[in-house]
């Protein structure tokens, strides 16, 4: 355990090192994802606004506040693309990996874990401009701080564990891009991503209950600017939790299972 806390320290700080010698790249990335969140709240203030000034509970800041909360959490879902399973294969990246004496997860958790330190740090001046533009309306708890700070890296957990799952198909194949886009379209839809739970209809919000989606981006965002309850945030960490377990279990499953399958490539 002594080696493995070393080995994500050093990995850690070598990821803020790096991201950070690459800090208007990281910049300008963050600033172009911040259209998809404004053209929501562009057109859900409108709503609320035709509707006599709320639509759902929503009112045009309490839209604000949710949508720039949004922009860190999104920042914080970003981990190694299934996309890139591909890559890791076709150049012997992965080849190389499994000669080291350590799960080629714990890296992937470790250096995306650092990149959000410089994430965070670099989104405070960008949520302040959102601020000043907007004027969200946000009003948080200390629960539901104390759940959002928790929340943001449980959620950062849950998507590795995830898409690791879905990278890891490319053992068997090398064209899954359909089965990627599928999931992330039904991410799209029943995470909070695209529109706040409550505005789903309600066969969509019981679905979502029963799946990770909503515990990686609803989750973390209400905790923040919802009015959830001491016993709603307790059960959105405990389903955190067990969609880690989950996902970990599933990581396990599928990389013995591909390991059989696993064709070495390399340069």
């Amino acid at each position: 355990m002594r080696h493995l806390f070393d080995f994500y320290r050093t990995t850690m700080k070598l990821a803020v090192i790096t991201q950070l010698q690459y800090r208007t790249a990281n910049y300008f990335y963050m600033i172009g994802m911040i259209a998809e969140p404004i053209i929501y709240l562009v057109v859900w203030s409108t709503i609320a606004r035709a509707q006599g000034g709320s639509v759902g509970g929503y009112t045009s800041g309490s839209f604000a506040a949710y949508y720039i909360v949004w922009t860190l959490v999104r920042n914080m879902n970003i981990v190694f693309t299934p996309y890139g399973w591909e890559w890791r294969i076709q150049h012997g990246e992965l080849s190389a990996a499994l000669l080291r004496p350590i799960h080629p997860l714990h890296r992937d958790i470790a250096y995306f874990a650092g990149w959000k330190v410089v994430v965070i740090i670099l989104w405070l001046p960008l949520a302040a401009a959102l601020a000043l533009l907007f004027r969200p309306e946000l009003h948080p708890t200390w629960p539901g701080i104390l759940t959002f700070l928790l929340a943001i890296w449980g959620a950062y957990l849950i998507r590795t564990m995830l898409l690791w799952c879905l990278g890891m198909l490319t053992f068997w194949t090398t064209r899954v891009s359909a089965i990627y886009e599928l999931f992330f379209a039904v991410e799209l839809l029943l995470s909070g991503r695209l529109v706040p739970m409550a505005l789903l209809p309600s066969w969509a919000q019981h679905l979502a209950r029963y799946m990770p989606f909503q515990w990686t981006f609803g989750f973390p965002i209400e905790a923040l600017v919802g009015q959830l309850t001491p016993a709603q945030l307790l059960m959105g960490l405990a389903m955190q939790i067990l969609w880690i377990g989950i996902g970990l279990a599933g990581v396990g499953v599928i990389w013995r299972q591909g390991m059989r399958a696993f064709t070495a490539v390399g340069n």
